[in-house]
Order: structure tokens, then sequence, then C-alpha cells
């Protein structure tokens, strides 16, 4: 799931993410039982032409980088079973889903902007930033669930809308830089400090942005969350797993103060 492991093994990652999705899509048709099923993608299956409009569910499929490549394969393999079986399925409902530039507690994954500053900091290291005017729609993993979430429990109601995908991204307001990013988590981290270092060994792209309108008009989803509390509540949740704080009962926390937003804006639709 990371773009420079793809490159120090991309067999694996076309196996995983290509012939993984495959093998899922082969399993998922031979069932007899009704099944709703939401096949995650990546915000990085679309042909990056670094437009700013951000990408919709319509838009050419592509992939630079060994992981893009491979989830862009992915996709090519999800049409086709869509097309050539799915359509006429009466057990099986199924969509895609494409979300990308999740943030959230927990994330531990070496080369990524967050989990990176994180383990430098609690070591009072500086940490490295190859691209600080990067641009990203962040977004918190919770509002990305939620989507999911609402994706499959409309295949449920209405087969209508099966065999279709779905973008899943923040609005304009949220498409922030890396610098940004990071200098927002120091307003919930004590010490914060970078350097930069540009990055030699692998291809990333400066803008990606995905264009929401269809589940926003579909499903009634957008992302509950601003940028703030998105990363107030990132942050805030490895500071406490750091200070040694019991991190399930602020992570059910977290759920409810997100449960409760859900819920004030239900009443006002």
């Amino acid at each position: 799931s990371l773009v420079k492991k793809s490159y120090q093994n991309p067999l694996y990652t076309f196996k995983t993410n290509s012939i993984g999705t495959l093998n899922i899509l082969d399993v998922l048709g031979q069932l007899k039982k009704k099944c709703y099923a939401v096949i995650i993608t990546s915000d990085k299956s679309y042909k990056n032409l670094e437009i700013k409009r951000g990408y919709k569910e319509t838009d050419l499929i592509g992939g630079y980088d060994p992981y893009s490549a491979s989830k862009g394969a992915a996709e090519l393999i999800i049409q086709s079973y869509m097309n050539s079986f799915f359509k006429r399925n009466k057990y099986l409902s199924i969509a895609v889903a494409r979300a990308g530039n999740v943030i959230g507690g927990g994330d531990w994954s070496d080369d990524r902007l967050i989990p990176d500053c994180i383990k430098s900091w609690s070591k009072g290291k500086k940490v490295v930033l190859r691209n600080p005017q990067s641009t990203r729609p962040w977004q918190h993993v919770l509002d990305v669930i939620f989507g999911y979430l609402l994706l499959a429990i409309n295949l449920k109601k209405t087969k209508k809308l099966s065999c279709e995908d779905f973008n899943f991204g923040p609005g304009n307001n949220q498409v922030k830089s890396v610098k940004s990013l990071v200098r927002e988590m120091g307003k919930s981290w004590a010490k914060i400090s970078w350097k930069i270092v540009k990055n030699k060994f692998f291809f990333e792209h400066n803008l990606l942005k995905l264009n929401s309108e269809k589940a926003k008009k579909k499903l009634n989803w957008k992302c509950i969350l601003s940028f703030r509390e998105a990363v107030k509540l990132t942050t805030v949740w490895y500071k406490a797993y750091y200070s040694k704080k019991n991190i399930i009962e602020l992570t059910n926390q977290q759920l409810k103060i997100y449960s409760k937003k859900i819920l004030r804006k239900s009443n006002n639709s």
C-alpha cells in the first residue's frame, strides 16, 4: 500500500493489489446468496494529469509508479468483471470506492507524512519533508469509513447503484500543502521541527484531488470534519499514545464525537 515500497518490490505489489483483487472478485461471482460488496481501490488509480478541478469517476484510469499502476490494473479487472458477469448477477451488488490522503491515529507506515512526523518529534528530531509545497486533500479516516458504510447501506437499498464507482474526498477548503498540515499539527504537539530533503529516489505527484459530487448527490455524503478538526483528532491521538494514556478509551471518545456530528448532520438535513 506504499508508493516507495512498490518501487522496491513491484512484483509483490501487483500480486497483492491486482491479482489479489481478481481472486476476491472471482469468489464473489460464485456466491449463491445475497451479498453487498464495496471494493476499495485508491485515488491514485486515476491517470494523474495534475489538473485542479478534481478527478471524476468518468476520468481515465492510469498509473505512473508501480503502486498506482497496480491499482489502475485492479480497476480494469473490476470493470471487466462488472461488465462481463456482475451486471446480470441477481445475488451480488457491488461498487468501487476511491479515496486518498486519509489521516488518523494508529497509522505507523513508513514514508507517510504524519507517522514520519510523530516518529521524529517523539524522539526530539527534525522530520524530513520531501515536498513541503505539494498539496493534498486531507481527510480523516472516520469520514472515509462513514462514506464506505453509506455506500454499502445504499447498495442494499437499491440495485441501481450496483456496478458504479464513487469518489470520497473533501472539499476545496481542505486541500492544503504538506507544510500547512505540519504547522497545524504543531498546535497540538508541543515542539515541532523539520528539514527539507528533496526526494531523488522515486516519483511523486505535486497535486492530486478528487471530485466527490456523485457521492454527495447519490449518497448524501461529505466530509463532516474540517481540516483543523481532522488534524487535531489525529495529533491528539498520537500524543495520548506517547503519553501512555488509555488509547482505547481515547479512540472510543473520538468515535463518540464523530457520531454526534453525524447525528447533528442528519437532523439538519
